[in-house]
């Protein structure tokens, strides 16, 4: 074996090329290639041009040509604050053992060092690139520094080792640009996560401090970034806002019912008068026992007349008598209510002034409430605005949508848009017209929200003006239709005259006398002048034998 020459394993490949993946292993193990002594360069084409031939063979072997080189089977990325780092796997049994043996090979620094060591570290020279360089790997995207990275270190080289990431999705991109074998299991993760524990003790020329406050200050600029990109237009505070009122609405709503229960049961007549919620809890706390009505003044909450109402109701009352634990419980029931009604109405004020500043356009002509359960149905303003406009309208009727296209029926021509002010001054048949015009506009309104930056709604001032131009010309249009119709119907009633009875003259008289008047049946589609041709037609004399 220690014979074996180049020049006999060219020829031996030449003349069985079967063997060859055989042949290839021995010829690594020599002493020839393994020593640091630089092989002839036009000996190495040679083999090259060989391998080109034998390109079936070569595939089979899963191998390519590495000569003079000793290498580890995999290379694991770490993406720090201060760059990036490329460690080797020194212990080959690393990848077969299990988790649990892998987390102990990284007990110390110094198993970790036995086990793993550093391939090749690149340090960010500016703050910008590091935030840059994070911002792209948080989005699973390459950046420029890590291809660069990567084509200094993996790609020109020629390495053949596999290389082991902590993003599947940054994987498969590696893998697609520059043909590198990645993996994702659970033994890599693991060893990327004792990597990551002793990572100060591998590296070379990076403190720890300073690493640290590298992290710190590259969080908090992300996290301004996101803000910025997302909540400069803070459309999830009007999210949450409008979830919270939905609710603080059932809530309020569900405590009122309790309330005018628990109370009618001794002054019952009191719900019938007042039937405001807020003001029905402030007269709870101020009357508390119905004998107390005379004495109680509730003019700051009702008029005159209302209270002498209540006092004339209060004597002739048919409630039961209840105990002062009765009414402690009461009133302090009237005290939640009291709380919920003014928080709801400080969310609201809120979420009219945020809607104003993110979306004016929307709000102008909408409202504040209608546009923020259009933005929360949506996701967001900036996907509200990629809608087209027929989506725009059936947003909220999902479910009768779905009903629609399951039972073939017709399907619904308004969503949340039905409650806004000029649908709701529409006829019912002419709803479906203003919806549809209305939807147009509120798309191209929600797209100067999201990708302008107008604090005054100036795009809807004009687009409400054209709408209630279309709404006026659409009434007056269904009007003027309904004026003809009726007036066509007493033309027709006008025209069909019954001729009377005539006892001195003759019958052909009379007939010719009906033929000439425009008489109609009930249904006044028969004209009975053109009898006598439709009774020579045997078309008609056919149609008239089927009926």
């Amino acid at each position: 074996m220690n014979n074996f020459s180049y020049k006999n394993f060219y020829s031996y490949i030449q003349k069985k090329p079967s063997q060859f993946a055989i042949k290839f292993k021995l010829f690594l193990s020599l002493h020839e290639f393994t020593s640091n002594k630089k092989i002839n360069k036009n000996k190495e084409k040679r083999v090259q041009k060989l391998m080109q031939k034998k390109g079936k063979l070569y595939k089979n072997m899963g191998h390519k040509l590495h000569i003079g080189r000793n290498r580890s089977k995999m290379l694991i990325l770490i993406e720090t604050a201060a760059g990036y780092g490329l460690f080797k796997v020194e212990n080959s049994k690393l990848m077969e053992s299990d988790v649990k043996d892998i987390e102990k090979c990284f007990r110390n620094a110094e198993e970790a060092r036995k086990n793993v060591s550093l391939y090749s570290f690149s340090k960010f020279k500016k703050f910008q690139k590091a935030f840059d360089e994070t911002n792209k790997l948080m989005e699973s995207k390459l950046g420029k520094g890590l291809k660069k990275f990567l084509k200094k270190n993996i790609v020109k080289p020629k390495l053949n080792e596999t290389l082991a990431l902590c993003d599947k999705t940054l994987g498969g991109l590696i893998k697609k640009k520059y043909n590198i074998n990645v993996t994702y299991t659970n033994s890599t993760q693991e060893i990327i996560r004792g990597i990551r524990t002793h990572l100060y003790g591998l590296l070379v020329g990076v403190k720890e401090e300073d690493a640290k406050l590298l992290k710190l200050s590259l969080s908090h600029s992300l996290n301004r970034f996101k803000l910025k990109f997302s909540a400069d237009k803070v459309d999830v505070m009007i999210i949450q806002a409008v979830g919270l009122l939905e609710d603080l609405d059932k809530e309020i709503n569900v405590f009122s019912m309790r309330l005018k229960e628990w109370y009618g049961w001794h002054f019952p007549e009191l719900g019938k008068v007042i039937t405001d919620n807020k003001i029905y809890a402030k007269c709870v706390k101020l009357i508390g026992f119905r004998s107390n009505a005379k004495n109680v003044n509730l003019l700051e909450e009702t008029t005159e007349e209302i209270q002498r109402e209540i006092k004339q109701l209060a004597e002739i009352s048919m409630g039961t008598e209840i105990e002062d634990d009765d009414l402690n419980c009461i009133n302090e029931l009237a005290d939640r209510l009291l709380e919920l009604t003014e928080y709801r109405e400080s969310l609201a004020i809120y979420l009219k002034y945020r809607m104003s500043s993110i979306a004016p356009n929307l709000t102008y002509l909408v409202g504040d409430l209608i546009g923020a359960k259009l933005i929360a149905k949506a996701g967001s303003l900036m996907s509200l605005a990629k809608y087209p406009s027929s989506t725009l309208q059936i947003l909220g009727s999902e479910k009768a949508l779905f009903r629609a296209l399951k039972t073939k029926s017709k399907t619904p021509k308004y969503g949340l848009i039905y409650h806004a002010t000029l649908v709701g001054q529409t006829t019912p048949k002419l709803k479906g017209k203003i919806s549809r015009s209305l939807a147009a506009k509120l798309s191209l309104c929600t797209r100067v929200d999201a990708l302008g930056n107008f604090s005054e709604p100036s795009i809807a001032i004009t687009c409400k003006t054209i709408l209630e131009k279309r709404l006026e010309y659409i009434t007056n249009s269904m009007q003027k239709k309904m004026n003809n119709s009726k007036n066509s119907n007493s033309q027709l009633q006008m025209q069909v005259k019954h001729s009377k009875y005539n006892p001195n003259q003759s019958n052909d008289d009379q007939n010719r006398n009906n033929n000439n008047n425009n008489a109609f049946n009930k249904k006044k589609d028969f004209r009975f002048n053109k009898r006598e041709a439709d009774w020579n037609n045997k078309k008609f004399i056919k149609k008239q034998k089927r009926k």
